[in-house]
């Protein structure tokens, strides 16, 4: 797939940046906008940290703010605000989390970025499990006026047990995407595109101590329409409690896509630490 103003696609599993950073990038963008976007767009990652799950059927939610301010040579205000909940009990499991960022500076209008995603899990026996999943993305920076995806396959349990559960899955996912203005896809100009992925992924969340819990995702996607193309995806996280309610958090994400467009690179990383308040 050649897209030279294509978006870049997260499927069900996540954000690319490097479409933003095209978009956003120009000839006169100062450094403190370039950043101040670097921190708008790594703000979904703080959603990565560990919500507190018990199987008792109770919700129980993990809420972040972040946000920066400079002033100077260039004025500029960035807001992010993301959050978790989760119920469970010892059959299923329901996820839901939202995100909303906001950038302001002194050299455009602001811009704002806005996602949603749920997945519900359900165990068939005690090793085998049935998913579900939804994500919604308005991203106008990134020239994505809705994205749509949704997805659903069976897992196995490998371990589960309270110190550590590690988990693979497989499916199948379908994203639909509008543009703000139209984009390159397939050598065409399009207002809007659909495509339909394989799912494969393996997911761990550790114990590490009383205190400390690690969790990572691994996620391999294949582009059914356009063959030989791919994605890979990578999401690792550690929460250090602090009190209770108050976690110290670092997310690590690594992004791989086979094609994404001329001027693009394959790989994104990116890393942010925060501060988490939880509600059990």
């Amino acid at each position: 797939m050649k897209a030279n103003a294509r978006v870049a696609r997260a499927g069900t599993g996540g954000c690319r940046l490097q479409r933003m950073f095209s978009l956003l990038k120009g000839p006169d963008m100062p450094p403190t906008r370039l950043l101040a976007t670097a921190c708008l767009a790594a703000a979904p990652l703080l959603s990565f940290a560990q919500v507190t799950v018990k199987n008792d059927g109770q919700w129980r939610a993990l809420f972040t703010a972040g946000a920066s301010v400079s002033s100077g040579n260039s004025d500029s205000t960035t807001v992010n605000l993301s959050g978790e909940a989760v119920k469970a009990s010892t059959t299923d499991k329901l996820s839901l989390n939202g995100r909303a960022m906001y950038l302001k500076d002194d050299d455009s209008d602001s811009e704002q970025r806005y996602a949603f995603g749920s997945h519900y899990q359900r165990d068939l026996t005690d090793r085998i499990f049935g998913f579900g999943q939804f994500d919604a993305l308005k991203d106008e920076p990134a020239n994505l006026s809705s994205r749509l995806s949704v997805g659903g396959g069976a897992g196995y349990h490998l371990i589960k047990r309270d110190d550590l559960t590690w988990d693979v899955s497989g499916g199948l996912g379908y994203t639909h995407e509008r543009y703000v203005a139209p984009a390159i896809v397939d050598g065409v100009s399009r207002s809007r595109y659909g495509n339909l992925e394989v799912l494969l992924a393996e997911e761990s969340n550790h114990k590490v101590s009383d205190n400390t819990t690690f969790k990572q995702r691994l996620a391999y996607l294949p582009d059914l329409r356009n063959s030989g193309e791919y994605r890979a995806t990578f999401d690792g996280g550690l929460s250090v409690a602090m009190t209770k309610r108050l976690s110290l958090t670092a997310t690590v994400q690594h992004r791989y896509d086979s094609n994404p467009g001329e001027g693009l690179k394959k790989n994104d990383t990116l890393f942010i630490t925060g501060v988490s308040f939880r509600i059990d």
